[in-house]
């Protein structure tokens, strides 16, 4: 009876274990369209992902989740699959995404025109300025969420927005931007765009320079960096994370998260 208990102690405590480490954030884990996953959000919180990306339509007064027209839902909405929940996870854990843990990103590609699109999502987003961090009074708040916009935006507009609960996902050809960071946190680019490889046989030496040089100088400006379209191999992970690139874009979130917890 007692080593029965015992084991059942054990049993309870190791599993208790296996529960918090799923639960460990990892910061470079970017969920690449999230929405695509089986369980939008979700999945990526599982696996402890510290950026998640969302593409949105402006369709008829609607912010619709999708990364083409075709895959639009009027019930997809960034409300009903990321904010609101967000919210809800936060209130129960005191504040944060993960409890105690770091904020995470929450990167809004909008698909449709940028400027109409921002006019009416920033309204939006001001109704969840409990969660988001953004201006108040001139100075910028840190929350459990940082909202950074990409794809179509309408960068002039956020600028000169003095309420704004939004940053600008910035491109390599913007390091040098007299943007503060805390308006372009991050830098991101595509991978084919600056690098021949996609993970098979050697990463050249000349490569290999020049992602550590791009690190090095967005670093210097005191943003983050990230490549999107990058192939999800162990390889390509490999160098992105010995590189020190900040968020590892990937679509198969378990696989990210056994490579860098292993």
């Amino acid at each position: 009876m007692v080593t029965r208990l015992i084991f059942c102690v054990v049993l309870s405590l190791t599993d208790h274990l296996c529960f918090a480490e799923e639960l460990r954030p990892i910061r470079q884990g970017h969920a690449h369209n999230d929405y695509e996953q089986e369980k939008p959000l979700f999945d990526a919180l599982d696996n402890g992902f510290c950026s998640i990306e969302v593409d949105i339509f402006l369709v008829e007064g609607k912010f619709l989740v999708g990364h083409d027209k075709k895959d639009l839902r009027p019930e997809k909405t960034i409300q009903s699959l990321y904010l609101n929940p967000l919210r809800e996870r936060i209130k129960k854990n005191g504040g944060r995404v993960y409890k105690g843990g770091p904020p995470i990103t929450l990167l809004i590609d909008v698909k449709s025109d940028g400027p109409e699109t921002y006019s009416r999502l920033r309204t939006l987003l001001a109704k969840y300025s409990d969660i988001l961090s953004g201006l108040d009074n001139g100075k910028w708040i840190k929350r459990a969420v940082n909202a950074v916009i990409s794809g179509n935006r309408a960068k002039e507009m956020i600028v000169a927005d003095v309420s704004r609960c939004v940053g600008i996902d910035g491109r390599l050809s913007d390091i040098e931007s007299s943007i503060p960071p805390h308006l372009m946190p991050l830098i991101s680019d595509r991978w084919g765009s600056h690098f021949k490889w996609r993970g098979e046989g050697e990463f050249s030496k000349e490569e290999r320079s020049k992602l550590q040089a791009i690190v090095k100088k967005v670093h210097h400006r005191g943003r983050l960096i990230r490549f999107w379209a990058t192939p999800d191999k162990v390889p390509v992970w490999r160098e992105l994370n010995e590189a020190g690139v900040d968020l590892i874009n990937a679509d198969d979130l378990t696989g990210l998260r056994q490579f860098l917890l292993p």
